[in-house]
């Protein structure tokens, strides 16, 4: 594996590879890494021959009273993490090599991002697809993996690369879970024993709401109102949102169908998490 810090290598490098018919697959990602990003790994080998993984904590999608101070980060674990699972160019870069002074232009996306984590986060989603664009310019890759778990994030990059005509496949990988149901995240490093224990409550809500629907309930009120009883019997998980929508558009579903999804976030503390499961979609074991 070799790890590049610099914009003109990595295009160098990827460019011969390239020239010589080789496909290429992209996973960013912001570090910290797990085993959900090492599965990312394994679906971009499955679709090319060459995996290049991003490792950049982007301040541009963090607010202003957000984490990214304090963002776990653990370059050389996750070289090592890398390496093992057979990632090709750990793409590593400063911010100052990504963003330079004077910059002017960023990626807004319009109302895909208005709902769910844009309004709990302003701002975000312009700095997830500004980064995001950046990497596809710099990588050019064919392919490019993103995690089930970010669901509005992957459901607005495939808006991206369909409005800007980005010549790239977009794969969203399930969410890998935790033996006892919790979606693994690189912020779960923030919860201690107790607080772990209580965020399991989120992946007992959308799973219990999957399964009412798979009984035969199509009401997405009455969906919600089950997951929100759920969740409520732990005062110490405050809910944002929890909510039955649409894959599309985002917006929400009056009626649960095969492919809505169900998606929530909610506060541990200062600790934010989010989670999804897709109607009629198998899901990683609880």
């Amino acid at each position: 594996m070799q790890i590049i810090e610099r914009i003109e290598p990595l295009r160098l490098a990827l460019g011969e590879l390239r020239r010589a018919g080789k496909g290429i697959a992209l996973v960013p990602t912001m570090g910290a890494l797990h085993e959900g990003h090492l599965a990312l790994v394994d679906r971009a080998r499955e679709r090319a021959e060459v995996v290049v993984m991003s490792l950049f904590v982007n301040p541009l999608q963090f607010g202003p009273n957000e984490d990214f101070a304090r963002y776990p980060r653990d370059r050389e674990g996750d070289a090592r993490l890398t390496e093992s699972r057979g990632v090709d160019f750990l793409f590593a870069p400063q911010q100052d090599e990504i963003y330079r002074s004077g910059r002017a232009v960023s990626v807004v996306p319009t109302s895909l991002a208005t709902r769910w984590d844009g309004a709990s986060r302003p701002g975000h989603f312009t700095g997830v697809l500004t980064i995001v664009a950046k990497l596809f310019n710099i990588v050019q890759p064919d392919v490019a993996i993103f995690g089930q778990k970010d669901i509005q994030q992957a459901t607005i990059i495939r808006a991206m690369v369909r409005d800007l005509d980005f010549p790239i496949q977009i794969v969203v990988a399930p969410t890998v879970r935790e033996v006892d149901g919790l979606a693994m995240s690189s912020r779960n490093a923030y919860l201690n024993a107790a607080d772990r224990e209580r965020a399991r409550v989120l992946s007992r809500a959308i799973f219990a709401m999957r399964d009412a629907f798979a009984a035969g309930e199509t009401n997405s009120a009455s969906l919600e109102k089950l997951g929100n009883a759920l969740v409520a019997t732990e005062e110490t998980v405050k809910l944002e949102y929890l909510a039955v929508m649409d894959p599309e558009t985002l917006e929400p579903a009056p009626v649960a169908a095969r492919g809505s999804i169900i998606a929530v976030a909610a506060r541990l503390g200062t600790t934010r998490l989010i989670d999804n499961v897709i109607l009629g979609a198998a899901d990683s074991a609880r």
